[in-house]
């Protein structure tokens, strides 16, 4: 039986990589009055649902998905959680 889990993906710039948007946001709360604001880096949040037999394929199959889709492994980082939410789903 298969079992239904929940993604919640979070990509963000590797550390060597500039984020002009981050620099932005902070340019732009400066501008507001939030001189308190150091730096910022943008990234991404993705959440799907999928399908996999146990815990260890959908891992699996999220790191093939991060990998070639989700994320660019040559300038971003990612990692995930996985939470079950539903016990088995009909084949």
């Amino acid at each position: 039986m298969l079992r239904k889990y929940k993604a919640k993906i979070f990509v963000t710039l590797r550390p060597s990589v500039l984020d002009p948007a981050g620099t932005a946001v902070v340019s732009g709360l400066t501008q507001l009055g939030y001189s308190n604001v150091e730096s910022c880096r943008i990234g991404k949040f993705i959440e799907l649902t999928l399908t996999a037999p146990d815990d260890n394929a959908a891992r699996q199959d999220l790191d093939k998905m991060c990998d070639s889709m989700l994320a660019n492994p040559v300038i971003e980082n990612y990692r995930f959680e996985l939470i079950e939410v539903e016990s088995q789903v009909g084949v």
